[in-house]
């Protein structure tokens, strides 16, 4: 823990996120937020630090966490070439390869501002829903947001995942891996940041967040696709998965990602 960029958290009040440096010359971002769990800015430090030791894509290093913030490396901004993307995509292929023995992690987690569960379970079918689609309906549901009629046909849904999805070990995650978290660094580079959901889930689940809300280059994707020996064949099942960050947003954000989870819910069920 850096003194210094600790000080940046505790020695200030709160305020929006901010770049700075410090008195060695390292370039940091400061995230600070008030009236967040105590766990919050922990649960992405775990995150960056597990996706580190992988050794694989650029992760901005750490300098200090409290309740109260987070001190991370500045990585600047920049623009991938072909060859970043390309790069990306193997290295994102052999984060994949990051296997566990269960589902879940060490800790909970947050996916946006939600609290994530990580509990771990042998099995995924029963992680993906029982961790992540019903709680997210359910509390959909309880605010009003659902209607009784959606909820039934999330809760059959979720008891044919088996017939909807391939049996896949559990392996690491980012967990919220849309566009905007893969990001250019000053040199081109793609990074992972924003790591508050990183988990040992269905890699799938990555690739299909990144066609949720844009998706990265073509090479991106053929190049992860033969680093990893698979096909494209996963972007066919790329909208059942991303029905969890669906429910999130409609969570988080209204009614506007209503038709988005319906639309989901009656192809699958």
């Amino acid at each position: 823990m850096n003194a210094e960029a600790l000080a940046l958290i505790e020695a200030s009040p709160t305020q929006a996120p901010r770049r700075t440096r410090l008195s060695d010359g390292s370039n940091v971002f400061v995230k600070q937020r008030s009236n967040v769990p105590a766990d919050f800015f922990a649960a992405e430090a775990q995150g960056l630090d597990a996706l580190t030791r992988t050794g694989t894509l650029r992760v901005p290093r750490v300098f200090a966490v409290s309740g109260r913030g987070l001190v991370i490396e500045d990585l600047g901004s920049g623009r991938p070439s072909d060859a970043d993307w390309e790069s990306a995509g193997c290295a994102l292929a052999n984060l994949h390869r990051n296997s566990a023995g269960q589902f879940g992690f060490d800790g909970a987690g947050y996916c946006g501002d939600t609290p994530q569960d990580n509990a771990p379970d042998a099995d995924g079918f029963r992680f993906f829903a029982e961790r992540r689609l019903l709680p997210q309906a359910r509390w959909a549901s309880e605010r009003g947001l659902l209607v009784a009629q959606d909820m039934k046909r999330v809760e059959a849904l979720c008891a044919r995942l088996r017939d909807l999805l391939p049996e896949a070990p559990p392996v690491l995650i980012h967990g919220d891996l849309w566009t905007g978290n893969l990001h250019a660094c000053d040199n081109g580079e793609l990074a992972l940041i924003d790591s508050a959901a990183v988990h040992h889930g269905w890699r799938e689940c990555d690739l299909a967040m990144l066609v949720l809300f844009g998706e990265p280059p073509r090479a991106f994707f053929a190049a992860y696709e033969g680093a990893a020996g698979i096909s494209a064949e996963w972007r066919q099942r790329a909208p059942l998965l991303n029905l969890y960050h669906l429910l999130n947003h409609l969570n988080l954000f209204g009614a506007g990602y209503l038709s988005g989870v319906r639309s989901v819910i009656h192809r699958f069920c």
